[in-house]
């Protein structure tokens, strides 16, 4: 995988992979001849590493026309909530099934909440898209959400949030370049995150890594401490509150995450055992990780193994770091 530092205060910042080019900047011009889309992982600067995930970014707008099976994007069941700005062609909502959104097209700017499913949405031409995927918590803490509220749940970002946001969101949507819109974003938060993590007993909110297994263990942890002579179910309501899922499925998607690297590094240099990817996951047989990963993915191991190599709507699995 190939990086490069944005600046010194910044984890690196990790480019797409697999069948995609690096690129620069996807709002950038290109040539006729550029034929790819670009997609892009950008991590947060340090200050923000407890409040933001990551950014992604996603452009079709200079490469050939994809196939109508690949102009979906998909995504698995996931902990983050996200905003999501849609900045040239809002995509319509296929998978769920169930979901309010189902078959509709979603607003430009969107606030969702972790999800409890694999989510495909698709784009019927050209489209760039821009996400900010933040820690539940610190969703809560930042706006005072109630986390549980927006499971699965899709809103208009100007029918939830406050004033300050939806300022922020629209100067986002107009911004020039991915670069830019990073820039906003941080110069937003940072010091609304700084002074909410210098409040006495803020508690949730401390350094919890980069990966889904350090901030489960952090807020488990956390949770465990503000819980302290409370009943197990005081305590699941408290974790439910915050992050919207119980512990041991914030812990399963822990598991899941550490498994599609694992085997994503696998693909790539061609050690690919689902045996060992099993064994090192804890799972109990290779039935138990075939199971939760059709629960989480939608696929089987074989089956995501064959697309995310292939299949360009698997592009945000061949990203994500």
């Amino acid at each position: 995988m190939k990086f490069s530092d944005r600046r010194s205060s910044r984890a690196p910042r990790f480019d797409s992979i697999g069948a995609m080019p690096i690129a620069p900047d996807p709002a950038a011009p290109r040539s006729e001849t550029d034929a790819h889309p670009t997609a892009r992982w950008i991590a947060p600067r340090v200050a923000l590493a407890s409040c933001v995930r990551a950014y992604l970014t996603r452009s079709t707008l200079h490469c050939a026309p994809l196939p109508p099976d690949q102009c979906a994007n998909r995504f698995p069941a996931h902990a983050y909530c996200s905003l999501t700005w849609f900045i040239e062609g809002a995509p319509v909502l296929t998978a769920p099934a169930g979901d309010a959104w189902f078959d509709r097209r979603l607003p430009h700017v969107v606030f969702s909440g972790p999800r409890s499913q694999p989510l495909v949405v698709r784009h019927d031409g050209p489209m760039q898209a821009f996400t900010l995927a933040l820690y539940p918590q610190a969703v809560h803490a930042l706006t005072g959400l109630r986390i549980a509220e927006h499971l699965d749940r899709f809103t208009p970002v100007d029918e939830l949030l406050p004033p300050p946001w939806q300022a922020l969101s629209g100067q986002v949507l107009a911004a020039a370049s991915d670069d830019d819109r990073v820039a906003l974003i941080e110069q937003f938060l940072e010091p609304r995150w700084q002074a909410h993590r210098a409040q006495p007993g803020a508690g949730v909110g401390g350094s919890l890594g980069h990966s889904v297994r350090d901030w489960v263990r952090a807020f488990s942890g956390q949770m465990l401490a503000m819980a302290a002579g409370h009943s197990a179910r005081h305590l699941e309501r408290r974790v439910k509150g915050w992050a919207g899922q119980p512990l041991r499925r914030l812990r399963r998607l822990d598991r899941a995450e550490r498994s599609f690297l694992a085997a994503r590094a696998g693909l790539q240099d061609g050690t690919l055992s689902w045996a060992e990817i099993a064994a090192a996951g804890g799972f109990a047989d290779q039935a138990h990780l075939s199971r939760e990963m059709r629960e989480i993915t939608g696929d089987s191991p074989r089956d995501w193994a064959r697309k995310v190599e292939e299949d360009e709507s698997y592009w945000a699995y061949r990203i994500w770091s």
